[in-house]
């Protein structure tokens, strides 16, 4: 094989995702026909697989899109930015097709670097998004999250700790001009320390933590999104199955409660029977309330 043909099979590779052991993109299948995919960008200058993003736009995408950032569930230990997907296909396409652009994020788990590593990871994904917005096209004032469990957690983190400035939520010399329009929430928790297991150091959360809540409940308020709840904070709708066994769903009602109590606009679905994810979450009603939400909170 001559040198030329060589490189082309090269280049092919890295434009197809698989050099450097990046899949291809299984869940593209799924947006609508036309979707404009940029993947596996590195968004923190470095070579960490956990440093991804990928962004959808629409077809014939027009400039000044809203932005909806997804952040995937897997309990701070597992999954990637394809999670969530799955099950979620008609209203990802329906995001699509109503002229949303889509981000999806990896981000490092708490067995590879305790919190607040996710969050800073998170952050500095936003930072990204918002720092190049007119190469990609979206509107970097416009942009909502919506996260899935640990994803939840962190989406609901990011916008209610914005605010408050917190320092070491953000890696260093990283841009903290951005702001977030509305927030989706899907069963995250709220509030670690009144997590059924939050007496174990060996559960989710006390892994993320680096010990169990109960023990260092100094940590466990740091890292709770209702700790940093007040009336400038965006607003939120969350989302949370009747039947969850791994996240309560009184940890969505303890974070509506505190929303309203400080008049952020909240609002509570307890999806009958379901359990803590699945395409239950993806019923027509849900998705109506979803593009309904977004479209008031990020309109022009």
């Amino acid at each position: 094989m001559n040198l030329s043909r060589v490189i082309f099979c090269f280049l092919l590779l890295i434009q197809t995702g698989l050099a450097f052991g990046q899949k291809p993109n299984p869940m593209i299948k799924f947006f609508p026909q036309g979707t404009v995919l940029h993947g596996n960008i590195p968004y923190n200058n470095d070579t960490l697989s956990k440093h991804l993003l990928d962004i959808y736009l629409p077809p014939n995408p027009k400039s000044k899109m809203p932005l909806v950032v997804w952040v995937h569930g897997g309990g701070w230990l597992v999954n990637d930015k394809y999670a969530d997907m799955g099950y979620m296909k008609a209203t990802i396409s329906e995001l699509l097709n109503s002229g949303f652009a889509l981000a999806s994020i990896d981000y490092r788990f708490a067995s590879q670097a305790v919190f607040p590593a996710l969050i800073q990871d998170c952050n500095r994904a936003i930072s990204f998004l918002y720092d190049n917005a007119a190469q990609y096209g979206y509107d970097k004032n416009r942009i909502a999250l919506m996260g899935f469990s640990a994803g939840g957690h962190l989406a609901s983190l990011m916008a209610l700790s914005k605010n408050n400035k917190v320092e070491s939520f953000f890696m260093p010399n990283t841009s903290k001009s951005f702001t977030f329009k509305a927030v989706v929430d899907f069963y995250g928790p709220s509030e670690l320390a009144s997590l059924n297991s939050s007496e174990n150091p060996k559960a989710n959360e006390g892994i993320l933590l680096g010990a169990a809540p109960i023990d260092r409940p100094d940590l466990a308020k740091i890292a709770s999104p209702v700790t940093y709840v007040d009336k400038n904070d965006p607003p939120f709708l969350i989302i949370h199955g009747e039947k969850d066994e791994s996240v309560p769903n009184r940890q969505s009602k303890l974070l509506n409660g505190w929303l309203k109590s400080v008049g952020v606009q909240s609002d509570l679905i307890i999806v009958k029977d379901a359990p803590h994810f699945g395409v239950m979450f993806d019923a027509p009603e849900i998705r109506s309330r979803i593009l309904s939400f977004l479209k008031e909170t990020l309109k022009p």
